[in-house]
């Protein structure tokens, strides 16, 4: 953590909502005079498009599993040393993964990364949106954890102990973005059917071989989150795989979870947010639609902090 080069990492699930969280935070931005560096987490990608594929062949060929989620994958030390780099000096290398939305912007083909070049000078803030935000691994190992045990504690020992990876440490303010995981199969087969072209066999077999990565390297980021915004549908998605629409923004509600709720005026957060009501001491439920809305009001003030500081 740094009080003079703050960094503000969003992470979560592809199609979990962090854009979301990133249009909240430019507005926020915008309004507070603060210039800020914006991080991509597909940038430490270990492969571009094509490699990858020729990964997963040879993973699969071997009946072993490579996906988007786990350390084979990712660059996990160049994403926590970047961290590092930005906290102590307020300097960092970026690059961009290149996709259909912004090939025109770089000129380049999607699934090709653009060169690495300094994030411009000057920022107050660094912000992150992406996979691993908050990872905390041993070094290309998978581990199976004990339910009795604190995840927070276990894994950051065993990352000290085995020199692996702790971005989260680096982290001034951790947001986390999940949906149910219903939820979220239903966005992701949405999106690469009716977006990509996949057939809903391929992308179902997608969802299969990640899981597990999915359950080691995404899920525990959420137990050291200061905030988790979790959005929840109010319609059925008992069966993911033959839903025919995502559930809009209106058909959900959204539960937030505070890791410190002594810091937090909720009587004032209710007032300010309609229709939001607690359910446990440290937990508030919003309207879906209202998520946005919701993030600006509760994390404004947490800016100001950081700044301040």
């Amino acid at each position: 953590m740094s009080k003079k080069h703050p960094i503000v990492a969003v992470t979560g699930s592809s199609g979990a909502g962090t854009t979301t969280v990133k249009h909240a935070f430019q507005d926020i931005f915008r309004r507070e005079g603060i210039k800020a560096a914006f991080m991509e987490g597909d940038a430490f990608l270990r492969y571009d498009r094509d490699e990858m594929n020729r990964a997963i062949e040879r993973a699969h060929a071997e009946g072993k599993c490579v996906s988007h989620f786990g350390p084979e994958a990712n660059l996990f030390d160049k994403l926590e040393a970047t961290f590092k780099e930005y906290a102590e000096h307020g300097t960092a290398m970026v690059r961009h993964y290149v996709t259909e939305e912004n090939h025109e912007q770089f000129d380049q083909a999607p699934g090709a990364f653009t060169p690495w070049k300094p994030i411009p000078a000057g920022s107050d803030i660094l912000f992150y949106e992406g996979l691993h935000g908050g990872v905390v691994a041993r070094t290309w190992t998978r581990r199976k954890m004990s339910p009795s045990h604190n995840p927070r504690v276990i894994e950051r020992r065993s990352a000290r102990e085995d020199n692996g990876v702790d971005v989260a440490q680096h982290v001034d303010l951790l947001l986390g973005v999940v949906p149910v995981v219903n939820l979220e199969w239903i966005q992701k087969i949405h999106q690469d059917t009716y977006m990509k072209g996949y057939s809903p066999e391929a992308v179902t077999d997608t969802i299969l071989h990640r899981l597990r990565d999915y359950i080691h390297f995404i899920v525990p980021q959420f137990s050291l989150t200061d905030i988790n915004f979790q959005r929840v549908p109010v319609v059925d998605t008992s069966n993911p795989f033959i839903a025919r629409d995502v559930p809009a923004p209106d058909e959900s509600i959204v539960v937030i979870r505070f890791r410190e709720p002594a810091k937090f005026d909720f009587p004032n957060l209710m007032q300010r947010i309609d229709g939001a009501f607690m359910s446990r001491p440290n937990t508030m439920v919003i309207p879906g639609g209202k998520m946005q809305h919701a993030m600006e009001v509760i994390c404004t003030p947490l800016i100001h902090e950081l700044r301040e500081a």
